[in-house]
């Protein structure tokens, strides 16, 4: 976190990288709008009509005249308000279906006009290429090829508020700047260490078990580094290997009934549409 600006948002350097799970949104091109939802978690994503999917819709057609729409159909496999972009990433989704429908080329300037307009985070994963995001999200550096590593996600079923923890947040930056991030596991992972997520303290305040689930990943046989994703609650711990992620994940799966635990990938990997 560098610092807040004039206009109340704060200056971000994340380094935003991509995992193997994820939600699944597909569109049936049609006269009639419309999102329908299933999955996990889709009872607890909110009201329709407050759905980043359609938002998107909704703001491509304000630069795009003429766009086809459609039902989109959301499989919602992430949990909502984790802190790991899912709703950002449904919503760049959204906006590449649209743009393969209407024969928009993704590099269009009023495809990441619309992605920007939607959210801070969907412009990062329109590609999901793993990138340096600063700004408030609208810098973005070149993707980086970082490898695929082993790793858990977790979360406690317990929805933080991006706001909240903002308005929580009283420190100040954790660790060096973001420069030169290594492509290969052992040194990236000797970065990070220096690195810290910065709303790591606030989000903790707001939710005290977001402690509990850094703790259990440390402790995890094989975690080499735990850290929270975004503002929280989902946690991550990186493994040497899939199979100590796998093993760890049933651990805690079947130690804590009530959290998502999940086996996975974080790097440069292959998401859904």
């Amino acid at each position: 976190m560098l610092g807040r600006r004039t206009d109340g948002y704060h200056e971000l350097e994340s380094l935003v990288a991509f995992a193997d799970v994820a939600d699944t949104l597909t569109l049936e091109l049609g006269p009639t709008d419309g999102l329908e939802m299933s999955g996990p978690f889709a009872d607890r994503s909110g009201p329709v009509g407050d759905n980043l999917v359609l938002k998107s819709l909704a703001e491509l057609r304000r630069h795009v005249a003429r766009l086809k729409g459609g039902r989109f159909h959301l499989e919602k496999n992430l949990p909502v308000a984790a802190g790991i972009g899912g709703g950002s990433a449904d919503a760049a989704a959204a906006l590449r279906l649209l743009a393969r429908a209407n024969g928009i080329a993704l590099g269009d300037s009023r495809l990441m006009a619309a992605a920007q307009a939607v959210g801070a985070d969907v412009p990062v994963c329109m590609d999901s290429r793993p990138r340096i995001m600063r700004g408030i999200g609208e810098v973005l550096s070149e993707p980086i090829d970082l490898p695929p590593m082993p790793s858990v996600l977790v979360n406690p079923g317990v929805a933080v508020g991006t706001r909240e923890v903002f308005g929580t947040f009283k420190g100040a930056r954790v660790g060096p700047s973001l420069a030169g991030v290594p492509t290969k596991t052992g040194a990236l992972i000797e970065l990070l260490e220096q690195q810290d997520n910065d709303l790591t303290v606030a989000a903790t305040a707001c939710a005290p078990v977001v402690g509990e689930v850094l703790a259990a990943l440390r402790s995890a046989p094989g975690s080499a580094l735990a850290r929270m994703s975004g503002s929280g609650a989902t946690c991550f711990a990186l493994f040497g290997s899939r199979e100590q992620a796998e093993t760890a994940a049933q651990r805690l799966a079947n130690e804590r009934k009530n959290w998502w635990v999940q086996p996975s990938a974080i790097g440069t990997v292959s998401g859904k549409t």
